[in-house]
């Protein structure tokens, strides 16, 4: 650690209050492994993974990081990084197979031994019941395009609670329904492979259903810790000043940020979905029963922030590694790269004070509806090497999760952009370099490096920058 990131750390140390959350966060697909291991059933994921062309390169997650044979090892990590807590998702293939039926013991035991871990090293453990990987049974019969698929997942969420509920310290029901619809099955870029567009909206509807369900489930099983749901939030801008490009900047931020958050933070759609409403005739009515179901009182919101977004009208190609040009190219509008800013391995614009400004919206939109929040996710991927000997000097990284962690010391603090929101606690994406869904292994997240072939971990040098902010906010507090 240089001088220069030692005072860096000590000043940004000093900005966090008390009682604010550093933590990391990971996804069970994504690090787990051992796909065929302890009764663990398949999920839409590795359906859509074996089919030709769906994964960069041909990759396969069967391995991923070998999490579920080497947690211990990665517990170890987390104790030495300094972390407060570890946002980990359960597997729901791991633990119900069919996603219906019976539970399977040996799932459950992995977790229990996970949690047990966490606690051993002094981490608080969030866990995340849904995280993409849908049972393939349920995936068979529609996944979220059915309803029923809600009912399932309280069940699910239900045995989670009682088995998990006197260790859990937060309980997020669902990670990202947006990117679940949009990439999954209105573009077809990630599981379950379905390019449906605008037609994809019920499956909207039926995880939101699935979140007040599980918040009723979680509840209703006595779980001591809190709960609440991660969403993806982007604050959304038009290319230019044209009115047709300011249209598809409402609907791009209904669609990403509002259909989503609107429900269960004020227990109805957005009215300006008639804006969209020529593109949402699969909606359907909704009742007031379902609003009521979503609409439960949360302990915490969690927001994924990893960039801004710029839109135009009329058909174009975006280039991203995250959604594909031929699939962005078949809705009447087109994301605009943000030429001002350095960009990530993924193509996202680094731009960290768009921060300050969903923080801003979301206190703006939700008022005195706007629980604490978490950011639940942030971070960056870079171009980095499969073999390593040592630390890597992975500066990039470090700007980037310093910079975010600055803009929201600085919007939150009196005075600020965001000055009345009550934000709790900032989890880097992600604790190591995994599978990253379609990209493969191609992009890599991690503050650890992961050899995909050895399995070695090797801490790069943003690990031990945000060991040192951990361990300079903890000496301030004494």
């Amino acid at each position: 650690m240089t001088v220069e990131h030692d005072a860096s750390v000590r000043n940004l140390a000093a900005r966090l209050p008390r009682s604010f959350t550093l933590g990391v966060a990971s996804a069970a697909f994504q690090i787990e492994g051992a796909l065929s291991a302890d009764g663990r059933g398949a999920s839409g994921w590795d359906a859509f993974a074996e089919k030709p062309g769906a994964i960069m390169d041909g990759h396969s997650p069967a391995m991923a990081c070998d999490h579920y044979n080497r947690s211990p090892e990665d517990v170890a990590l987390m104790r030495e990084l300094g972390v407060d807590s570890y946002r980990f998702s359960i597997s729901w293939p791991r633990i119900q197979p069919d996603g219906r039926g019976p539970y399977n013991e040996q799932g459950l035991d992995f977790y229990d031994r996970l949690i047990d871990q966490l606690l051993e090293a002094g981490i608080s453990p969030m866990a995340t019941l849904y995280h993409w990987d849908t049972p393939l049974p349920l995936e068979h019969s529609g996944g979220w395009m059915n309803r029923a698929t809600a009912e399932r997942f309280a069940e699910y969420s239900a045995a989670a609670g009682r088995r998990f509920g006197d260790r859990v310290d937060q309980w997020v029901t669902l990670n990202e329904p947006a990117s679940v619809v949009l990439n999954g099955y209105a573009l077809g870029v990630h599981a379950p492979g379905q390019g449906l567009l605008f037609d994809a909206f019920p499956a909207v509807h039926h995880q939101l259903l699935a979140h007040g369900l599980a918040v009723q489930a979680l509840r209703a099983e006595g779980v001591r810790g809190g709960v609440g749901v991660t969403n993806l939030h982007s604050p959304v801008q038009p290319a230019t000043g044209k009115i047709t490009d300011r249209a598809v900047a409402k609907v791009f931020d209904l669609m990403l940020n509002r259909i989503y958050a609107d429900p269960i933070l004020v227990g109805r759609y957005p009215s300006s979905l008639r804006l969209a409403k020529p593109w949402l005739r699969s909606f359907g009515r909704i009742s007031d029963a379902d609003l009521k179901t979503i609409h439960q009182p949360l302990d915490f919101y969690g927001v994924n922030y990893y960039q801004p977004v710029r839109v135009a009208a009329g058909r174009g190609a975006y280039e991203s590694i995250a959604v594909p040009a031929e699939a962005m190219v078949r809705i009447p509008a087109h994301q605009v790269p943000f030429h001002e800013y350095g960009t990530t391995g993924f193509g996202w614009p680094v731009a960290p004070e768009h921060l300050g400004t969903m923080l801003r919206e979301l206190k703006d939109r939700y008022g005195e509806n706007l629980p604490p929040l978490y950011i639940t996710e942030s971070g960056a991927s870079f171009p980095e090497p499969d073999h390593v000997t040592g630390p890597i000097q992975d500066h990039q990284r470090i700007d980037y999760i310093s910079g975010h962690l600055h803009h929201a010391m600085e919007a939150t603090a009196p005075g600020g952009i965001a000055h009345d929101v009550d934000l709790r606690g900032y989890y880097v994406w992600t604790l190591m370099d995994n599978f990253e869904w379609a990209a493969g292994y191609s992009q890599r997240f991690g503050l650890v490096h992961v050899d995909f072939e050895t399995l070695e971990r090797t801490p790069k040098e943003s690990f031990y920058w945000y060991q040192a902010l951990s361990h300079a906010r903890k000496s301030r507090l004494g």
